[in-house]
């Protein structure tokens, strides 16, 4: 049993040995352990420092591509590699290495796909763990999985669930893996897991109405990308229902003569709702067709990686 720690790194040539010094060098039910730094275009030393302190696997990106596509790069890398558990940590020392462990078992158990290290952050200040709740509770209500910490970058993942996932998000992947594993019907399990407080501001936002923004974004986009006719056919009934109650008013006034002439206005505006709830129940339609089609296509990816694993695996 192979396990890739893989730790996407931006500038962290300062917090990346504490990282690499806290991975346990051996763990139960495991054989070998390797290390893989994806350099997100550091313009310090933070590839050499990988080197220096033994790191077996390292890729390095000539510019900034975002934590997403650094995310994608390392578990495509450590897919090759032929790893059985692949598990995610931040180069800044946010998370507690030594966890791992706890974080891989329900994995080697065979009882969860994807492992999320859930942080206690009530130190951190009541907006941001407000946030923290907030959107964790939202992730949970579109991917149908109990989600305790949403955002957290402390993951393991198995053989299975990396050969499922396509990250197509610029930003970050911790809520896209969420949705699209709860898409895919992977199951995914909540481990509390020790955190050490912040070295420095995140890189990943300016502040949290920036975060806040980004983060919807991908939610909503992801989301409709495999639930559009769902969201499509809801926007649309509540066009027509609006549209339906305006006919029904200018009905009731008409009926009782008070003035039908003076309603006109009303019938207008529930003829323009009532076409804006067809167009969108239509748009519904099209895009079910749409996400059909990416199923098919990402069932077919996930054969294409499963076969791709198998036959390194023959080849080791």
């Amino acid at each position: 049993m192979k396990i890739i720690i893989q730790i996407p790194c931006l500038n962290e040539s300062g917090t990346l040995p504490e990282v690499l010094k806290g991975i346990p060098p051996k763990i139960d039910g495991i054989d070998r352990i390797e290390v893989l730094v994806i350099d997100d275009g550091s313009t310090d030393k933070t590839s050499e420092t990988a080197k220096d302190n033994g790191v077996g696997h390292i890729i390095r990106f000539g510019r900034t591509v975002g934590l997403a596509r650094a995310f994608k790069a390392g578990i495509e890398k450590a897919a090759e590699l032929g790893a059985d558990i692949i598990v995610n940590t931040d180069g800044d020392n946010q998370y507690d290495s030594s966890d791992i462990p706890k974080i891989i078992r329900p994995i080697l158990d065979g009882k969860a796909d994807i492992v999320i290290g859930a942080r206690q952050l009530s130190w951190q200040g009541p907006v941001k763990t407000a946030l923290q709740w907030i959107g964790s509770a939202l992730v949970s209500r579109l991917s149908g999985i109990k989600i305790v910490d949403a955002t957290s970058g402390f993951r393991a993942f198995s053989r299975n669930s990396v050969a499922q996932l396509n990250i197509m998000s610029d930003f970050s992947y911790t809520l896209e893996s969420i949705i699209q594993a709860g898409a895919k019907g992977l199951v995914v399990m909540n481990i509390p897991v020790r955190t050490n407080r912040p070295s420095r501001r995140s890189r990943l936002y300016r502040n949290n109405l920036h975060y806040i923004k980004r983060s919807l974004g991908t939610i909503i986009k992801v989301y409709v990308s495999y639930e559009g006719f769902r969201v499509f056919l809801a926007s649309g009934a509540v066009f027509m229902l609006a549209g339906i109650a305006l006919v029904a008013r200018y009905l009731y006034f008409y009926i009782a003569g008070i003035n039908p002439s003076g309603h006109i206005q009303s019938l207008i505006a529930a003829a323009i709702l009532i076409i804006i709830g067809f167009l969108a129940t239509a748009l519904g339609i099209i895009t079910e067709l749409a996400c059909g089609t990416r199923r098919i296509a990402e069932e077919t990816l996930a054969r294409v990686k499963k076969f791709e694993i198998e036959k390194n695996d023959r080849n080791k």
